[in-house]
C-alpha cells in the first residue's frame, strides 16, 4: 500500500509553524511525515532554519503518525552524537521514527571550521559511521579508529526496536552503494527513466526494504501564481551534483540563481494549478514502485496546499492504487 506524506522544510518555515503545519497534515489524512536537516537555507528568500531535532520531539509529542528525519553524521554531529538523539527519540516514541544518513552539504557543515573534504571521503565516513550508530544502537560499548575516533562510547537508554537507517541516493551507483548498508531507499523527484535506473540499481544490488521518494511541486489557484512561487522559492534547488554539495553559504546560491529562468525551475518542481495533473505525477511515481511518497510544496504558506490536497489528491489517488492491487 503506497503511503503519502508530508515533507516538514525548515529552510522555508519557522520551527513553530513547522508544528502547525505538520498536525494540520495528520488531521486531514496524510500518512507520516518527513523534515530537513539544515543550519542555513538555500536561498536568503527561504530564510529559516530551525533545529531539526529539537524540533522532532515535539513534533512526534504531538502527533501519532512516523517522522523521519535526514541526518548528517558529519562535522556538526558527531556519530555518537547522532546515535544518542536517534536512540533516544525512538526509546520514547517507539517505532515512529528514522533517518536517512547522508555525507553532508558544505553550507550546512562548513560552520564548524573544519575541511570540507571531497565527495569520495565524505562517502568512505558515512560508512564507518553507519557501522559505528548501528551497533551504538544496540547498546554496545564502541571503540573506533578511522576517519573519526569513538572511545568507549556506550548509550545506556535504546529503543526496543532501533530506527530505520535509510539511504539518500538521486544517482544509480549512489543507490548501489547505500544498498550495502541501507533499510531502504529515499530519493527525490525526476524523470521517471532515472527514478527507474535508480530504484533497480539499489534493487540490483541486495537492497532491501521501503522505496520512498520526495517530491517537490507547487500548486496555486492559478497556474501563473504556482510558476511564480515555485521560481521565488526554489530556483536555487535547481543545480547538479557537485554544486548543492560543494557550495558554502546562503549568499552563493543566490548570486547563482539570480538569473535562473522559471522554465529550468519547472523541470524539478511539478507545477500546476490543476489538481488533477498533480493526481496523474502522484500516480506515476506510486506505478514506478515507491511505497512512500513524500509530497513537498515549495511554498512557504502550507495551510491550503494541506487542505486541498488532503480532501481532494490524496484519497483520489489512493483510490486508484487500491484498485490497482
Amino acid at each position: 500500500m503506497t503511503r503519502f506524506g508530508f515533507h516538514a522544510s525548515h529552510e522555508q518555515i519557522d520551527p513553530a509553524q513547522l508544528l502547525v503545519d505538520v498536525r494540520h497534515a495528520e488531521s486531514v489524512g496524510f500518512d507520516m511525515a518527513m523534515c530537513s536537516d539544515h543550519i542555513a537555507p538555500w536561498s536568503s528568500r527561504q530564510g529559516h532554519s530551525g533545529n531539526n531535532w529539537t524540533w522532532l520531539g515535539a513534533v512526534l509529542a504531538t502527533t501519532a503518525f512516523p517522522i523521519g528525519t535526514l541526518a548528517i553524521p558529519g562535522h556538526r554531529y558527531h556519530p555518537v552524537v547522532l546515535a544518542h538523539q536517534l536512540a533516544t527519540l525512538a526509546q520514547m516514541f517507539p517505532d515512529r521514527v528514522w533517518a536517512a544518513l547522508g555525507s553532508g552539504e558544505a553550507m550546512n557543515e562548513h560552520v564548524t571550521g573544519a575541511r570540507w573534504p571531497q565527495k569520495e571521503e565524505r562517502v568512505s565516513h558515512l560508512e564507518e559511521s553507519v557501522d559505528v550508530i548501528r551497533r551504538l544502537l544496540t547498546g554496545e560499548e564502541v571503540s573506533h579508529h578511522g576517519s573519526f575516533t569513538v572511545d568507549r562510547a556506550r548509550l545506556w537508554d535504546v529503543p526496543e526496536a532501533p530506527p530505520l537507517l535509510l539511504g539518500p541516493a538521486i544517482s544509480p551507483p549512489s543507490a548501489a552503494r547505500v544498498a550495502t548498508w541501507a533499510d531502504g531507499l529515499v530519493t527525490v523527484s525526476q524523470p521517471a527513466e532515472v527514478l527507474r535506473d535508480v530504484v533497480t540499481a539499489y534493487s540490483d544490488a541486495g537492497g532491501t526494504g521501503r522505496l520512498a521518494v520526495q517530491v517537490h511541486l507547487s500548486w496555486a489557484p492559478t497556474l501563473q501564481e504556482a510558476e511564480a512561487l515555485a521560481h521565488d522559492q526554489w530556483r536555487s534547488n535547481v543545480f547538479a551534483p557537485p554544486v548543492p554539495a560543494d557550495t558554502m553559504t546562503t549568499q552563493a546560491f543566490d548570486a547563482m540563481a539570480e538569473h535562473v529562468p522559471e522554465g529550468v525551475v519547472t523541470q524539478t518542481v511539478r507545477v500546476s494549478e490543476d489538481l488533477g495533473r498533480h493526481r496523474e505525477w502522484l500516480a506515476e511515481f506510486a506505478e514506478l514502485g515507491f511505497d512512500d511518497i513524500y509530497l513537498h510544496h515549495v511554498g512557504q504558506d502550507q495551510a491550503a496546499f494541506i487542505e486541498i490536497f488532503g480532501e481532494q489528491v490524496l484519497p483520489a489517488v489512493r483510490g486508484v492504487n487500491d484498485a490497482s492491487n
